[in-house]
């Protein structure tokens, strides 16, 4: 049954501008890594990578970068201090004056076939299957203790892929599972509870698989969610958010035993867009979770106008529409307790948000 409070006139919840951040528009798509009282604003470039924290002034720290920007992703610590490059064939821990902290190879994320254990970058430099390789990722635990890893674990043509936990001291691997998956890309989700961590593997348009991972120091478990895409996690640890690759409806999840509560519909709570030639409203697959009681999704992230819209993960419910000061471009992202941010359509400013006290 469709909505009819919403459609014919729904609330809208205005939201206050708390800070601005310059960017640089010729390095990759900004991302805000956060964690309990911590905010962290990084920038990836070819040959370094900039981390700047949005919580404690102008400081910025740059990291020398191992390999160009398009052979795997990055991780950095809470405390900004360690960097974790997710490459092609390894993981590599650089501080920030350049010096290497210790580096594990692993299996080569390539289409192609490769069975060499490539010592450097250098070896595979100007191979096209190597540039254009899919990838895995990393992600520090809450506390800084952790590393997780998403990894190809040999070279060859038996290679599977693991969820790897590291201590980031020294890179010792803690324990490793595998992940049963065909992945192209990868996204870490921590959890405030150091012990949890949340993986969506993209392996291609219809399939996605949702890792939910939790270790009590001797023992991985690992619940699988079979075609759905990581969104957020809730301020206190207690739910997070997925959609599905079709992008019909938001799941909310009881993180301590990733049981799906509840659902909402995109078609059934969002009216369709006035000025949109789709025959259909989607949600997007980034999301923010700045309160425990609201969480932050939108449609249209493509559009001239995208829409966000507040919603009450209680009950699963719209509550409306998110009005601001000024245009904004693409999704809502996570930004941590009470925040979320976009990015303008130059590329040029990282905007942070919350809701206005009142709301």
């Amino acid at each position: 049954m469709q909505n009819d409070a919403i459609h014919e006139g729904f609330a809208q919840f205005a939201a206050r501008l708390l800070a601005a951040a310059p960017l640089d528009p010729a390095a990759d798509a900004p991302q805000v890594l956060h964690w309990p009282g911590r905010r962290l604003l990084v920038q990836r470039r070819d040959t370094e990578l900039a981390v700047r924290d949005l919580d404690g002034g102008e400081t910025e720290v740059r990291f020398p970068a191992p390999w160009p920007r398009r052979y795997g992703s990055v991780a950095v610590s809470p405390t900004g201090d360690l960097a974790v490059f997710a490459g092609v064939h390894a993981l590599r821990a650089v501080d920030s004056t350049g010096a290497v902290r210790w580096e594990i190879r692993h299996g080569c994320w390539s289409a192609a076939v490769c069975t060499k254990d490539h010592a450097s970058f250098s070896e595979y430099a100007d191979d096209y299957y190597h540039g254009h390789a899919d990838s895995g990722s990393a992600a520090f635990s809450s506390d800084g203790r952790l590393l997780w890893a998403h990894i190809r674990n040999r070279a060859g043509r038996d290679t599977k892929e693991e969820w790897l936990i590291l201590d980031p001291a020294d890179g010792t691997v803690l324990t490793r599972a595998e992940t049963m998956t065909v992945g192209s890309g990868s996204t870490h989700f921590p959890h405030p509870n150091p012990a949890y961590m949340g993986l969506t593997v993209g392996e291609g348009e219809e399939d996605s698989p949702v890792l939910w991972g939790h270790w009590d120091g001797a023992k991985l478990t690992v619940q699988r969610f079979v075609e759905e895409v990581f969104l957020a996690v809730s301020p206190s640890g207690e739910h997070f958010l997925t959609t599905d690759p079709g992008q019909w409806s938001l799941y909310l999840h009881r993180a301590a035993d990733g049981m799906e509560l509840r659902s909402l519909d995109a078609e059934e709570a969002v009216p369709p867009p006035s000025n949109e030639d789709d025959d259909r409203v989607r949600w997007d697959y980034e999301a923010a979770f700045p309160y425990d009681d609201t969480a932050v999704v939108g449609t249209e992230y493509h559009a001239e106008v995208p829409r966000h819209w507040l919603v009450d993960p209680r009950t699963m419910a719209l509550r409306g529409r998110i009005a601001y000061p000024f245009p904004v471009s693409g999704s809502p992202r996570s930004a941590g307790q009470g925040a979320w941010y976009t990015v303008s359509k130059d590329q040029t400013t990282l905007h942070l948000w919350n809701l206005r006290q009142e709301e």
